[in-house]
């Protein structure tokens, strides 16, 4: 019987699957979920297509923003390529687009597309008007982990492979703050709180804490859209995909401490829902903004 892996083993998996490896000039390979199945994690291929960006960025210069479509779902097993086109360098800004291409029968097919812009730090105006939530703190909240082991233990009918997914362990630890709505089929106002870090220390490397809060971003996200609707793709309600996803960082945040994750979700329609996130350290402040488009679609039963 294999052992659990530690949180120090999770996360060190995590930082080894987010270091992209160089195979030429302005080119990148991303390692795949090792035992991964069926369709890859998006907040992998935007962590990793961020990581080749940084690492072909003028020296100096920092990720402010990225913005990326999801072309065609990544397959859990084969590398991913990352291929860099250096459009602009600015005194100030300089930008870096990305193609992740993933092999499918032998043929390169393009993933996700990515744009990411960097800035030579600066001081400037300031100010912020998201404010702090008044939420329960991360320590008087049950982890999402231990949730599913409860909603586990209450369906026996469920298969060992649908049982071992949910159960599987995470690098990122997270505890909502809500009633998680997979859980839940009570329809609801469309906004979410989650507290989410890295389960052990990351390095110090302020670009691994910005690909982790990537990775991490695209958690929870899209579900907030299915809340006003009382549906859940844990319960085979839902069909679901993520179109696009851009990010805005704001300022610089350690990964491995707790963040609050508020989403919301304004408007759905067309097969589509249109979510926004905030993410805050314990103090309040905006470390960065998040939105997102995806396609939800209720099962025909």
């Amino acid at each position: 019987m294999s052992q659990t892996p530690t949180p120090e083993q999770l996360v060190a998996h995590l930082v080894r699957l987010l270091t992209v490896e160089a195979s030429s000039t302005d080119s990148y390979i991303g390692r795949p979920q090792p035992g991964g199945v069926g369709r890859m994690f998006g907040g992998q291929v935007i962590a990793q297509a961020l990581q080749a960006a940084q690492l072909a960025a003028p020296e100096g210069m920092v990720a402010h923003s990225l913005h990326a479509y999801f072309l065609r779902g990544g397959t859990e097993g084969p590398a991913i390529d990352y291929a860099i086109a250096r459009d602009f360098d600015g005194r100030s800004f300089a930008n870096r687009r990305v193609v992740a291409s993933q092999a499918d029968n032998g043929t390169s097919r393009p993933i996700l597309n990515l744009t990411a812009s960097f800035q030579r730090p600066e001081e400037g105006l300031e100010h912020q008007a998201c404010a702090m939530p008044d939420v329960a703190q991360p320590e008087d909240l049950k982890s999402d982990m231990d949730q599913r082991a409860q909603m586990v233990a209450g369906m026996p009918n469920l298969t060992p492979e649908h049982r071992a997914l949910i159960l599987r362990p995470r690098p990122i630890e997270m505890r909502t703050v809500d009633r998680l709505h997979w859980m839940n089929s009570e329809a609801r106002e469309p906004r979410a709180h989650s507290w989410f870090r890295a389960a052990a220390p990351l390095p110090d490397d302020p670009a691994i804490h910005r690909a982790v809060i990537a990775y991490a971003s695209d958690y929870t996200l899209l579900g907030t859209a299915a809340l006003p609707h009382g549906l859940s793709w844990m319960r085979g309600e839902m069909s679901g995909a993520s179109l696009d996803h851009a990010i805005w960082f704001h300022r610089p945040a350690r990964a491995d401490d707790w963040l609050l994750y508020v989403t919301d979700s304004p408007w759905s329609g067309g097969g589509r829902g249109f979510n926004r996130g905030s993410i805050l350290t314990r103090d309040g402040t905006l470390v960065a903004s998040v939105a997102q488009e995806g396609v939800i679609r209720r099962r025909k039963m």
